[in-house]
């Protein structure tokens, strides 16, 4: 299929992966995918993206991780984990560190679907009823990070019945090695790999 016709605005939704403050932005406690989110120009790609889907009718929406000051529901024995083990208000349901980076929104029409369990966003959430509900066919995948949440994302969505398309400049990991290589290697298995300007090209030529 080709790209304009996946990404048809009416059933296309665009989501952020745990693209927040506490984890890739000002507040983040691991630098090093704070700094390959800086490097790759991830938070400025994908607010034009962003932007650009809401003007065509597209749906937005943030996936994010939180959690509750007693833990609860949160697997906190996962090494993943170890910042939340060593500081008790880190990613607060409400606090700053959970907000979404502040180029992105959230707008008043998006979807937010938040979570205190799993780490990808479809497990222990709202989120496939919330795109369900709106009709959506196509998940379009901007976020972190390459090493787990977007491949994990995406098995999740491909498992759902969804068409998958990941942003390659809306999208981090570490080592850049690494990531190009799951950009490369596993995600064109089960999804189409494509580029903000292209997608948002899909909706502006209209």
């Amino acid at each position: 299929m080709e790209l304009s016709a996946l990404v048809a605005p009416a059933k296309t939704a665009v989501l952020t992966m745990e693209l927040q403050r506490g984890i890739c932005g000002d507040s983040a406690l691991f630098r090093q995918l704070r700094d390959a989110v800086t490097a790759a120009g991830v938070e400025q790609n994908t607010a034009q993206l962003l932007d650009t889907a809401r003007a065509a009718g597209a749906t937005v929406g943030h996936c994010v991780f939180t959690m509750t000051a007693s833990r609860e529901g949160t697997r906190m024995d996962l090494p993943l984990m170890s910042a939340a083990r060593k500081d008790p208000n880190y990613l607060l349901q409400g606090s700053e560190q959970a907000q979404v980076l502040p180029m992105l929104g959230p707008h008043p029409s998006d979807l937010i679907s938040e979570r205190h369990v799993s780490v990808t966003p479809f497990t222990g959430s709202d989120l496939h009823q919330q795109l369900s509900e709106r009709g959506i066919e196509t998940v379009v995948i901007c976020g972190v990070s390459l090493n787990v949440g977007v491949p994990g994302m995406t098995i999740e969505a491909v498992n759902l019945g969804y068409n998958v398309v990941v942003a390659r400049d809306c999208v981090a990991g570490f080592p850049e090695d690494y990531a190009q290589g799951v950009l490369v290697n596993m995600l064109p298995s089960m999804s189409t790999v494509s580029d903000s300007q292209s997608i948002i090209s899909c909706w502006t030529s209209r």
